[in-house]
């Protein structure tokens, strides 16, 4: 079963059939109950229409046994005391009504015109006495009735009426129940016939829709499927002309597929660049050490100090990298004062060659203090790196930012260069010594930790000529 309803198509069809199922069960018993209702309604009014009728004949004066019932309507008058006065002709069994007798009596002894007691039982239609009346209102039950050998189902309407002695009868006049039956039972027959008819083209119609909805999905997922198994981040699934939900997702899919293509691209130049970078070092040092066990004397110490010292700064660098790239953010901690940590870094730079001059103001973030210090060590190393003959460092707040800037006096940073140099083993200066101008790591670490902080971090024109950083990270 699960098998079965495996598919969205079929989950579909399914949906829509019972939901179309229950709603036409339902309004099919609501059509049967007004039908059925309505035709009730008829029968009554047919039945109290003819015990009306009847009624008001006995009221003008009519006799019981002059009063010519309809043989194709069930009339019985019956008296307060349950006789029988008048049954319509043919009229063989009922139920239902004020006596199960078909049989009239006799009239009772007393005055009249025929000695019965039956005002104008002769059906001369003279009498002197005044007109009877018929009641208002009137009951209505259900029974059957047997006419001429057939019985079926009647309802029964009773009036109330009183003749002209002043005697109270009742009049019950019936109506049939068959042609009521028979509307609801074909009604009944057209609707069990035609529901699983309609289920059917629901079903075929829900399916056909939804797999020619569908079909654009089946499209990714064979793209997606062939992307993975050859490892070709260039391609692309196929965005169908519409504007609907499945367009936005082939476009959502290609948007993250280029997003992967292009981490995947920076990840392998990472790797390919981090590569170079560790070779030369580690070559050097090699060499040297190979020289230094040939020959003792000419072993070069301090060349492979320096070597090492490149290695560790190195494999520093890409471990932080590696860290960021995966997510590390920092921790919201304890408030670090920006002003104290530029303090605490120029302290230790007394002997650089060329000197720092700072401007701090008392302003505090909140972050990791590690990087952070990171971060100011390598906007300073940058700037002596390329300044003349002096680098300044001021740090003050701005409405809701603190502000550190970081300016020098050398020759600053072209204007088409001041995106690309927050790169990755960037280096303006081709011509220059790793040595002296590092593995270019510095300021991509520096941007990506304050991105991290939620900051900035910008490269403008210094008013001494040269470089100037700005970072901004949110005050706390």
């Amino acid at each position: 079963m699960r098998r079965v309803f495996g598919s969205v198509r079929a989950r579909a069809a399914l949906g829509a059939t019972v939901v179309v199922a229950v709603a036409l069960v339902a309004a099919g018993l609501a059509v049967l109950q007004v039908l059925r209702a309505d035709l009730v309604d008829q029968a009554r009014l047919k039945a109290r229409t003819d015990a009306r009728e009847v009624a008001s004949r006995i009221a003008a004066g009519t006799g019981y046994r002059t009063l010519e019932l309809d043989e194709d309507v069930p009339v019985q008058v019956v008296d307060e005391d349950g006789r029988v006065r008048a049954v319509s002709e043919d009229l063989e069994a009922v139920t239902g009504t004020g006596s199960a007798s078909v049989t009239p009596v006799g009239p009772r002894p007393g005055p009249g015109p025929d000695g019965g007691g039956d005002a104008d039982d002769d059906g001369d239609g003279d009498d002197d006495d005044d007109a009877g009346q018929v009641s208002s209102e009137e009951e209505y039950g259900h029974g059957s009735a047997r006419i001429d050998g057939e019985t079926g189902d009647y309802v029964w309407a009773a009036v109330e009426v009183t003749d002209r002695r002043g005697t109270e009868v009742t009049v019950y006049a019936g109506a049939p129940l068959a042609t009521e039956r028979g509307a609801v039972s074909t009604a009944r027959d057209a609707m069990l016939i035609g529901l699983p008819l309609l289920l059917l083209v629901v079903a075929a119609v829900t399916w056909l829709v939804t797999r020619r909805a569908l079909r654009p999905v089946e499209g990714i997922r064979r793209e997606m499927a062939a992307i993975t198994a050859s490892t070709d981040l260039s391609r692309r699934v196929p965005e169908p002309g519409t504007h609907d939900e499945v367009a936005r997702l082939a476009r959502t899919t290609n948007e993250t597929l280029a997003a992967l293509e292009a981490s995947v691209e920076r990840q392998r130049a990472f790797v390919a660049d981090a590569s170079h970078e560790l070779r030369s070092p580690v070559a050097s040092l090699r060499t040297q050490l190979e020289v230094g066990a040939a020959h003792p004397e000419l072993l070069d110490v301090d060349g492979a100090v320096e070597d090492v010292v490149r290695l560790q700064r190195l494999a520093a660098d890409l471990l932080l990298l590696a860290r960021l790239d995966a997510g590390e953010r920092p921790h919201g901690g304890s408030p670090v004062a920006l002003d104290a940590l530029v303090r605490e870094e120029l302290a230790q730079r007394t002997g650089d060659r060329v000197p720092v001059r700072m401007e701090v103001a008392p302003v505090a973030v909140r972050g990791s203090r590690g990087q952070l210090s990171r971060v100011l060590g390598n906007l300073v190393d940058n700037a002596q790196r390329h300044a003349r003959g002096g680098v300044r460092v001021a740090v003050r707040e701005e409405g809701r930012w603190a502000v550190l800037r970081v300016a020098d006096d050398g020759e600053g940073v072209p204007e088409g260069e001041r995106e690309r140099i927050f790169e990755r083993f960037v280096r303006l200066d081709d011509a220059r010594s790793r040595d002296d101008g590092g593995a270019g790591l510095g300021l991509a670490i520096a941007r990506d930790v304050v991105v991290r902080h939620g900051g900035t971090l910008t490269v403008s024109a210094a008013p001494e000529g040269g470089a100037l950083f700005e970072m901004r990270l949110p005050s706390g």
